[in-house]
């Protein structure tokens, strides 16, 4: 497993094309919801990305195993707010998740002291994203056909 933390402009053509591959796959394609990917916060986010190289074909290059984007602070809300979170199929059930957002909320701490976090959890997950703190900040909404909530984690404790 490689993982890599990038700004928009480090990403490189391909492994973008990786990431908006895997992001369509998940939401598009296996969720169902055809949505605006390309909203204009990419460019501005650092994006966090585990890939894995496929030993059986060496030719098809690396693969998106997980991924997420790290917005700061007045982009998409007042808070810093993680978003996009994805993990593939193929490697779900593995703990995968929980060490994407582990980092995520690692860098996001680094990144932005002293400023909260907000997602727009898919409500279903919220169990999970509780796991790191988060708490329920809002009622349930439906974004996209999928029911979502609001999640706040508060700032890391500053030295």
């Amino acid at each position: 497993m490689e993982w890599m933390c990038k700004s928009f402009d480090e990403l490189g053509s391909a492994l973008l094309y990786r990431i908006l591959a895997a992001r369509n796959a998940v939401f598009v394609v296996e969720q169902q919801c055809p949505y605006q990917d390309i909203d204009g916060r990419d460019l501005h986010s650092l994006h966090l990305v585990a890939q894995v190289h496929d030993t059986t074909n060496a030719s098809s290059g690396p693969q998106i195993a997980a991924y997420l984007r790290l917005l700061p602070p007045g982009l998409a809300y007042d808070e810093a707010s993680i978003g996009r979170v994805i993990t593939a199929a193929s490697h779900r059930g593995t703990g995968l998740g929980r060490e994407l957002l582990a980092r995520a909320v690692a860098i996001a701490d680094v990144q932005w002291p002293g400023a909260s976090l907000r997602i727009g959890a898919q409500a279903h997950l919220e169990a999970f994203y509780a796991g790191f703190g988060f708490v329920k900040a809002s009622e349930p909404y439906d974004e996209d056909g999928i029911m979502h909530i609001e999640m706040v984690r508060a700032p890391a404790p500053q030295p």
